[in-house]
């Protein structure tokens, strides 16, 4: 008996020392299944930008600036792509302090292809969270089109996603600070949406308002079928955006999944709801797409940790909040964002952040919000609101300013504006129209 054990345990250990075992335990930790889903997340938000913000920015844009609108989106992905595998990912993620992770990956250096973040490849990682910063740099620019230099705008991308972005991601994702008081922000209502939101708006502020502002008959939108096309792309591409951020194919991802679409339908009604019954009782497209947006927008921060109900509820309501921010306290303020960045994504991403804390369901994904016994978490995710708004505001004001003296000037001239950045600036039309023919 005795040398039958020592037999058994020899084999044992001839087959822990084998290539075939070695190989196995190696690759023990990473997911097929998880890496796939992933894979395809990363190429759904990698859509949301250069597709579908550009159309829906560039539908919504005049017709003499919508070129220049779509290219600062696009350019965006550029130069936020840049700028976060330089060193806004080691910023964001690496271990560091409470506020900043350190420089250890720069140009992503010590990170070998078969390093796991989880049970998926760490590159993989990273290029889906880069994905999240390129959307949302490419936000901001919605406030201050059809006046910003171009140039100026390509300094201030770089410099807000290393400056304003990554460090607001270490917070909350990368074991700062805020992650560690128990903030819930699941795939970016506070990173993303209100840090946009309010970026955009005090650029908007320090830029001044356009010359023709308050003439709006001369702000028509130059395709509400493009803006349509683009608005659904985003809302293709936010399965990807939240769902992704399991960062696993499990029960999670799929309810996820399913609470960001309800929550995008009900934004969409109550927004065309009030639109049908109040102002000239005219539902419009525009009305559907931004209702959908900001149903999106609010269920982000909550998409992993609520229920159908919770997503019903929360949907509706960014869309009412959505309405009046855009309809009624733009107006009521004056300022000109010109598409809207802080009404749709900061506020309602304000209210999101907020509703996480109120409808988090420990059903769900473990976390307990005030419906189920935990007020505290409503605190907490006010306590990042206010964090993330200061920070945000601020460090914007520094690098516009920054960006201004680099550029020599931030605003286009007199002469652009009214005639239009397309033609003045690119040489170029969006729409050709040979008059000579018709």
């Amino acid at each position: 008996m005795k040398n039958k054990v020592i037999a058994l345990l020899g084999l044992f250990l001839v087959g822990l020392s084998s290539p075939l075992y070695a190989q196995a335990a190696s690759t023990s930790q990473l997911s097929a299944g998880d890496t796939a889903w992933v894979l395809m997340a990363t190429c759904l938000v990698m859509l949301m930008t250069p597709a579908g913000l550009t159309l829906f920015y560039g539908g919504l844009a005049q017709r003499k600036s919508v070129l220049n609108t779509i290219g600062m989106s696009y350019l965006a992905f550029c130069t936020a792509t840049i700028a976060w595998v330089v060193l806004g990912y080691s910023i964001a993620f690496n271990p560091g302090n409470a506020l900043l992770g350190d420089a250890g990956n720069f140009m992503l250096k010590g990170i070998n292809i078969t390093d796991l973040t989880g049970t998926i490849p760490t590159l993989l990682f990273v290029m889906f969270q880069g994905t999240f910063a390129a959307i949302a740099t490419a936000l901001v620019s919605g406030s201050i089109i059809e006046r910003v230099k171009y140039s100026t705008w390509i300094i201030f991308s770089l410099l807000w996603v290393i400056l304003v972005y990554a460090p607001e991601a270490h917070w909350i994702w990368g074991g700062g600070f805020l992650s560690n008081s128990g903030e819930l922000d699941f795939a970016g209502g506070t990173v993303i949406h209100i840090n946009a939101g309010i970026s955009g708006l005090v650029l908007s502020l320090l830029l001044g308002k356009r010359e023709t502002h308050k003439l709006k008959h001369a702000h028509k939108p130059s395709s509400v079928k493009l803006m349509i096309l683009g608005s659904s792309l985003l809302w293709f591409g936010w399965f990807g955006f939240n769902g992704g951020s399991q960062l696993a194919a499990d029960f999670v991802a799929a309810n996820t999944i399913l609470v960001t679409n309800i929550a995008a339908a009900a934004g969409g009604i109550a927004w065309v709801m009030i639109e049908w019954t109040t102002s000239e009782r005219k539902p419009t497209l525009i009305g559907s797409a931004s209702g959908v947006i900001s149903g999106l927008v609010g269920i982000t921060p909550a998409s992993g940790y609520v229920d159908v109900s919770a997503a019903l509820i929360i949907g509706a309501l960014s869309g009412v909040i959505g309405f009046l921010s855009v309809i009624k306290l733009k107006a009521w303020l004056g300022y000109d964002d010109t598409l809207d960045v802080f009404g749709i994504h900061g506020l309602v991403g304000i209210f999101g952040a907020i509703a996480t804390g109120i409808f988090a369901n420990p059903a769900v994904n473990g976390a307990t919000g005030l419906l189920y016994g935990n007020p505290a978490q409503v605190w907490i995710q006010l306590k990042a609101i206010v964090v993330v708004l200061i920070y945000s505001g601020g460090a914007t004001v520094v690098l516009f300013y920054l960006s201004k003296f680099i550029t020599k000037g931030a605003r286009v001239d007199r002469e652009t504006e009214d005639v239009g950045i397309d033609e003045v600036f690119h040489g170029e039309s969006s729409f050709h129209m040979d008059l000579d023919n018709v």
